[in-house]
């Protein structure tokens, strides 16, 4: 379960998704966020599955490597889905006990189910098509105007890069510690969701110093490079938006067109 994690990972690949400056990645991410609570029906949602699966085709990254991450978030789907059904209120479809299944109940667990979906896939794709180094760089010229009214742009698009660079390493240790636990003796597996729970307890001790340790390492690394912050720094390449960046923001156009559209007239 800790290994299909893959948020924070980069699938390397040379597709075009690949090669688009990580700008046009952020900007178009983020739209396509808000763009999906705009859906107001499943055609909606079909629409942006269709434009969310050709992103995926054109960026060659495995659509089972990516589906691979939902796994861990599994049971946050399956709560989100009987919260919704069960909570709101409707036409009765089954009773069960105290308990009632409406038929809007379930067309809003389906629905925020499939929202929740396409909002994680859509944000892990940002990551496995972006390097760290250029996530890093495009969220700092983002934030680059803020800069005029005091806020640390390069140091945020820093802290946001390295918690997200670093979920994979703690993730690893996260898994080598309970593989030494179970040689040992540790049952992770077994009993219900309060008993595995607390099982997992022992394991914040040492992942704790691990994360520390690991910070550490980091810190003097940087410290030993004379690093400073984003003052005075250069890029060997620097990022310029080119006209393949121009059409994915014009596609970008034409998805919230076609939804807008659809969410007035259909």
């Amino acid at each position: 379960m800790i290994r299909d994690i893959t948020l924070g990972q980069y699938y390397p690949g040379s597709s075009i998704i690949h090669k688009l400056d990580p700008r046009t990645k952020i900007i178009s991410t983020f739209i396509f966020i808000i763009t999906l609570f705009l859906v107001k029906d499943f055609l909606g949602y079909l629409i942006a599955t269709i434009a969310l699966g050709t992103t995926i085709i054109i960026s060659r990254v495995p659509l089972k490597f990516i589906l691979k991450g939902l796994k861990p978030i599994f049971l946050i789907i399956i709560f989100t889905f009987t919260i919704n059904m069960f909570m709101t209120k409707g036409t009765p479809l089954i009773s069960l006990g105290f308990l009632t299944i409406s038929k809007e109940g379930l067309y809003t667990a389906v629905f925020m189910g499939v929202r929740l979906v396409l909002l994680i896939i859509g944000s892990s794709l940002l990551t496995l098509t972006t390097k760290p180094i250029n996530l890093t760089d495009g969220i700092e010229k983002l934030l680059r105007p803020l800069r005029k009214i005091g806020v640390p742009a390069h140091e945020l698009a820093m802290m946001m890069t390295i918690a997200l660079r670093f979920i994979p390493t703690l993730l690893e240790e996260t898994d080598k510690i309970m593989k030494a636990q179970m040689a040992r003796g540790a049952d992770f597996e077994s009993g219900n969701i309060i008993k595995r729970a607390k099982a997992l307890i022992p394991l914040l001790v040492p992942l704790f110093i691990s994360a520390f340790r690991i910070a550490q390492d980091l810190a003097m690394a940087m410290e030993a490079r004379c690093y400073k912050g984003g003052d005075d720094r250069t890029r060997m390449n620097e990022m310029k938006l080119q006209g393949k960046d121009v059409a994915a923001f014009l596609l970008m156009i034409v998805f919230v067109a076609i939804i807008l559209l659809q969410r007035i007239y259909f």
